[in-house]
């Protein structure tokens, strides 16, 4: 390969994020010239050696010294020798977009249920350590194809910590969700204080970072309702369960207390109508087995029979979006009705 003179690279935009001078023979002598916004490095055997900024350089032993070290190089003469040039753009680059190919798995930790979720947004980067950034993405492995595939691995970098911190957030916020996407602006600062953290070893910098959308795709989601519906309608027949036992238990202890008075009337007859009530068959009710013989006290609702607690619950599946405002307010005018 014929030896060059002069080493550049005259970018059409600031789109490229890194580019290799197509030649590896090198001589002193040479022009190189740096643009604004550039670093240029010079790579031999997969390190990391000199490196330049803006300007226009006369290669010499003065300016090469890593380099010279290595390979050996004379000084005051024109003597070739071979290196890899790597041009760097320091630019900030705001609008790149991600997204998660496949769906993120994830515990919900209101519902205590699996759910699956898909995300995406822009993220913003720029190189602010050209070394470390050629050394650990780039190192000596450059293939025709690794460029296009630099912000695809950044992405995968972006989406595996997005995982990881999406779980950590739910459980530490104590958040469902069903809730998050009202909170994206706090949930985005949270994932990028763990994605700045990982990209500074990569020698780059996050200078912004935001997660548009946080969705469900529509089978996990309908799966989802119709197990939240199964729930709820156990749910209510374990509170109508507790609610009569409830009932039947200060039934009992009102007979008990009045049994036990002294001064015979009243006792005697709640013993002698306990006793006719237990012959009346199993199954029927214990206000009905007395059949009036006492005036029982007014019985307080169980508490999780409590309809705050269910109007609690149905304002819950509203704000997660499990119900629409009609179904809220009907099942709300039944569950006020019923008081």
């Amino acid at each position: 390969m014929a030896l060059l003179d002069r080493i550049k690279h005259d970018a059409d935009s600031d789109e490229f994020l890194v580019w290799k001078f197509p030649s590896e023979e090198i001589r002193l002598g040479s022009q190189l010239i740096v643009n604004q916004s550039q670093e240029a490095i010079f790579v031999k055997g997969g390190q990391a050696l000199d490196l330049f900024g803006p300007g226009t350089y006369s290669l010499s032993t003065g300016n090469l010294p890593i380099l010279g070290k290595i390979v050996n190089l004379p000084f005051g003469r024109k003597t070739p020798f071979s290196a890899e040039v790597w041009f760097v753009n320091k630019t900030v680059k705001r609008d790149l977009k991600w997204g998660t190919k496949t769906p993120i798995p994830l515990i919900d930790t209101q519902f205590n249920y699996p759910v699956n979720v898909r995300s995406f947004g822009r993220w913003g980067m720029r190189v602010t350590d050209a070394r470390t950034f050629i050394v650990q993405i780039v190192g000596s492995q450059y293939n025709a194809t690794m460029i296009s595939k630099i912000e695809e691995y950044f992405i995968g970098e972006i989406v595996q910590r997005l995982s990881n911190a999406l779980s950590r957030y739910f459980v530490e916020k104590n958040v469902s969700i069903f809730q998050v996407n009202a909170r994206l602006n706090e949930l985005s600062g949270f994932v990028e204080s763990e994605i700045r953290a990982e990209f500074e070893r990569f020698g780059i910098e996050i200078v912004n970072f935001n997660i548009e959308r946080i969705s469900i795709p529509d089978e996990d989601m309908n799966k989802f309702k119709e197990i939240l519906g199964k729930r709820m309608e156990i749910d209510q027949i374990s509170q109508a369960k507790v609610g009569q036992a409830y009932t039947t238990m200060r039934t009992f202890d009102t007979l008990d207390k009045a049994a036990d008075n002294e001064g015979g009337g009243t006792g005697q007859m709640l013993g002698t109508g306990l006793g006719l009530g237990v012959g009346l068959g199993a199954g029927v009710p214990i206000g009905q087995q007395i059949g009036g013989a006492m005036n029982v006290q007014p019985i307080q609702k169980a508490p999780s029979d409590d309809p705050v607690v269910k109007l609690q619950k149905l304002k819950q599946m509203l704000d997660a979006d499990l119900i629409t405002n009609e179904d809220f307010e009907t099942k709300k005018k039944q569950i006020l009705d019923s008081i």
